[in-house]
C-alpha cells in the first residue's frame, strides 16, 4: 500500500468522519428549533446526506492535497516536519472539539449567535 493510501485511509478520512459526526451533532442540535417533527426529520436527513457527500468528495481529498503540498514544501526545508505538524494540528483540533462537545455540550462549539434560544 502506498503512502498516499495509508495517509488517506488511516488518518485523514477518520479525522474527516469525526468532523462529520460533530457536524451531525450540530445539525441535530439546531434542528431542535423546528417544531414540526416531519420537517425536522427531513431537514436532519437532508443535511446529514449532504454533509457526508461533502466530506467524502471534497473535504477528505482537500486535506490530503494540503498534506501533500506541505510535504513537498517541507522536503526542501525541514524534511517531513510540515506534514507532521499539520497532521498533529488536525488531530489536536478534532480532539479539542470533541472534548468541548462532550464536557460542555454542542452549544459550546458554536458561536453565541448560533446557539438555540433557551426555553
Amino acid at each position: 500500500m502506498n503512502k498516499n493510501a495509508v495517509l488517506r485511509n488511516y488518518y485523514v478520512l477518520p479525522c474527516c468522519l469525526l468532523l462529520l459526526n460533530l457536524i451531525n451533532n450540530i445539525v441535530a442540535y439546531k434542528a431542535g428549533v423546528i417544531d414540526e417533527p416531519l420537517l425536522r426529520t427531513a431537514a436532519v436527513i437532508f443535511l446529514v446526506l449532504a454533509g457526508s457527500s461533502l466530506v467524502a468528495f471534497v473535504l477528505a481529498p482537500l486535506v490530503v492535497r494540503i498534506v501533500h503540498s506541505l510535504h513537498a514544501g517541507s522536503r526542501r526545508g525541514a524534511g517531513e516536519l510540515g506534514e507532521v505538524f499539520f497532521l498533529v494540528l488536525l488531530g489536536g483540533v478534532v480532539f479539542w472539539l470533541y472534548y468541548r462537545m462532550t464536557i460542555h455540550g454542542v452549544a459550546s462549539i458554536l458561536p453565541p449567535d448560533w446557539r438555540n434560544p433557551k426555553v
